[in-house]
């Protein structure tokens, strides 16, 4: 039996359909599977923290290699099929919105912790964005995500898709692309591709900055308005234009660039200076 006939037996079995207001899309390749448990490097060593396990094909693939497996699903009905489908003492299920659970309750002394999982695309932002700035301390964070999202991450200066989450991914970790996934791989097929990306999470930042909050709303401001110059865009209520172009002159930066001309380390420069 293939993962797409067992996908179809499972849902059959419990009559059940992929709930859309949770952003269901079942993944039904096995070399996909095989691909991110392999790219996540698992190992007995390791406690594996699942976000949405569903009907729980990648949970099987992982408690294969893992020494224990955590898997957090909001879906009553998935978590009864997992139930059902798992009898295994390295593997604990918590019915609950990830949003809300203390990781830190779940890590506590385990030495080498990795997110792998496969993201609800619609609430994707706010998941990376506890799993980063709550500094747990994850070796890895592997994920599926929609493809635009994936590229957002991965970005380089100047990319049209370079942004905020570019930053803030590569302030707590290094991320890269890994796989492709095409849409004709989940059941149901989503209107988007996808692909999975591993964030390797740095011990300290990349840059050193006085005030993180500044920081990270210098880097929204810019963003938030794209199309405007840098001297349009990163002010401040308490900084006027005329100050800020002092500071950009101060650190050779041209003051007609944009946001997404913009490094993490530029950004950093500016914050400090301010």
């Amino acid at each position: 039996m293939n993962l797409l006939e067992e996908t179809q037996m499972l849902l059959n079995q419990y009559g059940l359909r992929a709930n859309k207001k949770l952003g269901q899309n079942f993944l039904i390749n096995d070399e996909i599977i095989e691909a991110i448990v392999e790219k996540s490097d698992v190992c007995k060593d390791d406690l594996i923290i699942e976000i949405g396990p569903g009907l729980g094909s990648l949970t099987k693939a992982l408690l294969e290699k893992a020494g224990k497996v955590v898997a957090i699903e909001l879906d009553k009905n998935m978590v009864s099929i997992l139930k059902n489908r798992f009898l295994n003492e390295n593997l604990e299920i918590i019915n609950d919105d990830i949003l809300k659970v203390d990781l830190y309750s779940i890590i506590e002394n385990h030495m080498s912790v990795k997110v792998v999982a496969n993201l609800p695309y619609y609430i994707t932002t706010p998941i990376l964005m506890k799993l980063l700035e709550e500094k747990y301390p994850f070796k890895s964070i592997t994920v599926m995500v929609q493809k635009e999202v994936g590229e957002r991450i991965c970005a380089k200066p100047g990319n049209k898709s370079y942004g905020a989450i570019t930053l803030s991914a590569n302030y707590y970790s290094v991320p890269a692309k890994i796989i492709d996934v095409p849409k004709e791989n989940f059941l149901p097929s989503p209107e988007v591709d996808s692909c999975v990306i591993k964030m390797d999470i740095l011990k300290e930042p990349p840059v050193k900055v006085k005030d993180e909050k500044l920081f990270f709303a210098l880097i929204r401001n810019g963003f938030n308005h794209r199309r405007k110059t840098i001297t349009n865009s990163l002010v401040f209520d308490d900084l006027d234009k005329k100050q800020l172009i002092s500071i950009l002159n101060k650190l050779g930066l041209d003051e007609n660039l944009r946001a997404e001309n913009l490094s993490i380390d530029d950004f950093a420069k500016i914050s400090n200076e301010i």
